[in-house]
């Protein structure tokens, strides 16, 4: 094998799990640090960066973070890294004064987003400090899309969505409320230098089925729960049917309960193992007494004289074979549930009415827009797309980072530069010693259990729509959480030249992650590690040639826990724990690009500077 190459690629990112998972790459274990340092503003800060909603994504986030995060690897359950998110974002000070400004002298560019939501805001989060015109327009009389109107109170309260809107707003966005925009042609025709359409997928998907439109009684889940956000719906029925398993379902389940329903049943075509919604989402519903029901499909609404009286459903078998994959299924019997009211939960649509077809954008047989998925331009330059809008329903965090590559994309449109060529991320490495065997991080491995999230107790928790579920971690349990982090960032770099084969750093590694090896190919090599190899999608570290045999120094980067103690016993120095520090660039860095006139010069400045 050849010697794996670190310098100029993104190695040290992948080994990053957490970081590497999350689509907007923020610095999950320096977050961490800075919270158990009790500096929870640096830390709120550094997450705004990269995912510009803390407050928000520390409570609802979907968290691609946590499966990835390696201590799943070495004990059941990861780092509790969102809700040490909301941690950061409740005690932080105030942090107005260190937030990005608005220049007072404009660029003469103007930018039109349309819909204010987590794509919309991103993208004028990123381009108001460099002097842009941003405006946004909302059908709705409250910016916030759909953080506001499908994610219920009880998770995410308005005054934490109030506040980091408002971070965004105040930097002077010209943000038009009740302001639909109707024509796409009538918004081109403004004299925008750009357009930004970060509108959602605000159509839910309806069921086809026998009684569908015999009674009112029968919702669409995302617009049920707009209706609820904005009081025009206070009550329901006491049986309620959700129809899907997706974390829309979870959040109507769990409302139908705080406006008066006693029975709320979630009913599944599939077995659970197939469910979109997330476990822990899945878990908060079943603690309130939702009962979720598997391998049923819907097959017919029961309505009699316009009264809804229930649902039938094909019971379904399913064959799943050893890799749980679905081979056949059939039906057993049908059944008839009885209900007062049914919401359907399963799935959304993008829509575009009024998008002009023959207005240069592109759609294609799904009738969803054509976009670059780097540059998220559409097929009418200058017209661009984000979040849900984009590529159909996904998450905030998603959304997010499309915000993030189309500001950049509209920064470089209305200064005439090619939309391809991006700075690219780059890594960072310094050392984390004080001393000889003192590191800048704890380095001790602590074996305790993930803290468990306090509720509010359920006699509680249903008395007004908009009593906030999850307490927050308490102080002990933050102290508790933050040491659980790997620290999967404090890299091992090593020097082969330095290296003497003492054999020390194998001696006392807890893991049997290192093994000096002759060379060979892949998969001799992988026969003789010290420990099998477990996750070969996780990277395999291959030094250059030893001096003294011409043996390579090999290293699991699965089943290291960042402990240092190869380092700490090296008598040469051969290892050396070093923090790595994912340089991401943003509009702001393309805007000293074309100032400088060399993308080259920019990337090293921004990774000295970060």
């Amino acid at each position: 094998m050849q010697p794996t190459k670190t310098d100029g690629t993104e190695y040290f990112h992948r080994v990053v799990d957490c970081q590497w998972g999350c689509p907007a790459h923020t610095d999950v274990p320096e977050y961490i640090r800075l919270i158990a340092q009790g500096r929870f503003s640096d830390a709120y800060l550094l997450n705004r960066t990269s995912n510009v909603f803390p407050g928000i994504l520390g409570r609802v986030c979907d968290r691609p973070c946590e499966p990835a995060c390696r201590r799943g690897r070495v004990e059941e359950k990861p780092v509790a890294i969102c809700r040490l998110k909301r941690v950061a974002a409740d005690h932080r000070d105030d942090v107005t004064a260190r937030l990005p400004r608005a220049p007072a002298q404009k660029n003469g560019k103007r930018v039109a987003l349309v819909g204010a939501g987590c794509a919309s805001l991103t993208v004028a989060n990123d381009l108001m400090p460099l002097g842009y015109e941003c405006v946004i327009f909302e059908a709705l009389d409250k910016p916030g899309g759909l953080m506001r109107t499908n994610i219920p109170a009880f998770r995410l309260p308005a005054h934490v969505l109030d506040e980091e809107i408002a971070y965004i707003t105040d930097m002077g966005v010209d943000l038009r409320l009740s302001t639909p925009v109707e024509s796409m042609r009538g918004l081109l025709e403004q004299g925008f230098d750009a357009v930004f359409v970060g509108s959602g997928a605000p159509r839910g998907k309806d069921l086809d089925l026998p009684g569908r439109h015999d009674s009112d009684r029968i919702h669409i889940g995302i617009d049920w729960l707009e209706s609820v956000a904005f009081e025009h719906v206070s009550k329901i029925g006491e049986r309620v049917l959700i129809i899907g398993v997706g974390n829309t379902a979870m959040d109507c389940c769990r409302t139908s309960l705080r406006l008066g329903a006693s029975d709320v049943k979630v009913m599944a075509r599939k077995p659970r193992a197939f469910f979109k919604a997330s476990d822990w989402e899945l878990e908060d519903a079943e603690e309130e007494r939702v009962e979720i029901v598997v391998n049923h499909s819907p097959k017919e609404f029961v309505v009699e004289g316009g009264k809804l009286l229930g649902m039938k459903f094909d019971r379904l078998e399913y064959d799943i074979d050893e890799r749980g994959r679905i081979l056949d299924s059939r039906v057993v019997d049908e059944v008839m549930i009885p209900c007062d009211d049914v919401v359907l939960a399963i799935g959304q649509d993008n829509a575009f009415p009024w998008i002009e077809r023959d207005v240069g954008v592109e759609f294609d047989k799904w009738d969803v827009p054509v976009v670059d998925p780097v540059t998220f331009e559409s097929t009418l330059p200058g017209v661009f797309f984000g979040g849900d809008a984009a590529f159909g329903p996904k998450n905030i965090i998603w959304a997010v980072e499309h915000g993030h590559q189309a500001a950049i994309s509209i920064h470089r449109h209305c200064h005439g530069a090619p939309l391809t060529e991006r700075l690219p991320r780059g890594v960072n490495l310094t050392s984390a010693k004080m001393g000889i065997h003192e590191w800048s991080y704890s380095n001790d491995f602590d074996p305790a259990a993930r803290r468990i999230m306090p509720h509010v107790d359920l006699k509680s928790r249903f008395k007004k729509l908009n009593i906030e579920v999850e307490l927050g971690f308490s102080a002990e349990q933050v102290a508790t959480e933050v040491e659980r982090c790997l620290n999967c960032d404090l890299q091992t770099v090593f020097t082969a030249e330095a290296c003497i084969e003492c054999d020390a750093c194998i001696d006392i590694c807890p893991v049997d992650c290192l093994t000096i090896t002759p060379n060979g190919e892949q998969e001799e090599i992988e026969a003789r590690l010290k420990t099998p190899r477990l996750e070969p999608d996780q990277p395999l570290y291959v030094s250059a040639e030893l001096k003294q045999t011409g043996r390579v120094m090999v290293k699991d980067e699965n089943l290291c826990v960042h402990c240092g103690l190869c380092a700490e016993r090296c008598p040469t120095g051969a290892w050396d724990m070093q923090k790595s520090t994912l340089v991401v660039p943003y509009a702001v860095h393309e805007l000293a690009a074309d100032e400088t006139g060399s993308s080259e010069e920019t990337c090293h400045r921004a990774r000295r500077t970060g």
